[in-house]
């Protein structure tokens, strides 16, 4: 256990620290996208139980990351993961240790929090659906996610499908260029756009294997910083930008007239495009998730053969 673990406290499952010592390959995950906060249910427990399935297939152990009962944990019991699919409390890494200094009850762990917890447990590869990044209108809100700063500032691989669509992507790329995260393109050369395949954005780097990931990883010059990798959404699930853009305005206009602010952005601008697209958006989150987590895997089987 790493140094940050024992002063925290961290608990890990006993299947990931069996995983962690014999170096099986295990994919942490973040537990608000299993949570009320990420997909309504039964979505979010299907969205789990195809995550867990495909990093299982892969022969890694996923570790799915929240703070219960005061404690960070990597790695759930089953009855932990009953409350994760009915929390509704989410906990960025700013929040972890006030979480652990006032014993929440429950935590659902963003990206960020996740990657912190990850990189703590000693994890090299995270799984999500889309990162958070910078918010259209930051000149006139400052509102700039995290997720990017846990990206900076610990050595994990986060695989993703891309930032959330309705971000300033543009402005996404740039903060991830002037952070030294080297952005990835999974055998593509656009970067998504979450629910699509293309932004019409490029990506710096094309990578073809898990071998190449992990070896960007390795060869990092700070030891600080992470990786993103962009997983485009398989293309039988894809949402074209055309179709969802103005769904994804109205969304966000409607969360300003609410008076919905900070990270309470996210959940509701989801929730509204779920209704605009009549619930098309649902398959969409499922199918990308369960592709970034299989990537995942063969990203954790490939540092483990490497290391």
């Amino acid at each position: 256990m790493t140094p940050l673990a024992q002063r925290i406290g961290l608990v890990i499952g006993d299947e990931v620290a069996d995983a962690l010592a014999s170096g099986t390959p295990v994919v942490a995950m973040e537990s608000t996208i299993f949570s009320n906060l990420g997909l309504p249910a039964p979505g979010n427990r299907e969205a789990y139980e195809r995550c867990v399935a495909a990093v299982r297939a892969a022969g890694a152990v996923a570790a799915v990351t929240a703070v219960l009962d005061g404690k960070p944990r990597v790695g759930l019991d089953a009855a932990q993961v009953d409350r994760v699919l009915e929390g509704s409390n989410k906990v960025a890494e700013r929040d972890v240790p006030v979480a652990i200094a006032q014993g929440w009850a429950e935590g659902m762990t963003t990206v960020s929090a996740s990657v912190a917890l990850a990189h703590a447990a000693g994890i090299e590869v995270f799984a999500t659906g889309g990162i958070g990044g910078v918010h259209r209108g930051v000149e006139l809100t400052g509102d700039v996610s995290a997720d990017l700063d846990a990206l900076a500032n610990h050595p994990v691989v986060t695989v993703c499908a891309g930032a959330k669509a309705f971000l300033d992507l543009p402005r996404t790329l740039e903060f991830l260029e002037g952070a030294g995260v080297p952005v990835l393109g999974w055998q593509h050369d656009d970067f998504p756009a979450f629910y699509s395949r293309s932004s019409g954005l490029p990506v710096p780097h094309r990578v073809e294997t898990a071998a190449e990931v992990a070896g960007v990883l390795r060869s990092r010059l700070r030891e600080e910083t992470g990786v993103l990798l962009s997983v485009p959404i398989p293309e039988a699930a894809e949402i074209p930008a055309a179709d969802i853009e103005a769904k994804m305005v109205r969304a966000l206009q409607a969360s300003e007239q609410a008076g919905v602010t900070g990270p309470k952005v996210t959940p509701f601008v989801l929730a509204r495009i779920e209704e605009e697209t009549d619930g098309e958006s649902i398959p969409a989150n499922l199918a990308l998730a369960e592709n970034n987590a299989a990537i995942a895997a063969q990203v954790a089987r490939a540092l483990v053969e490497r290391r």
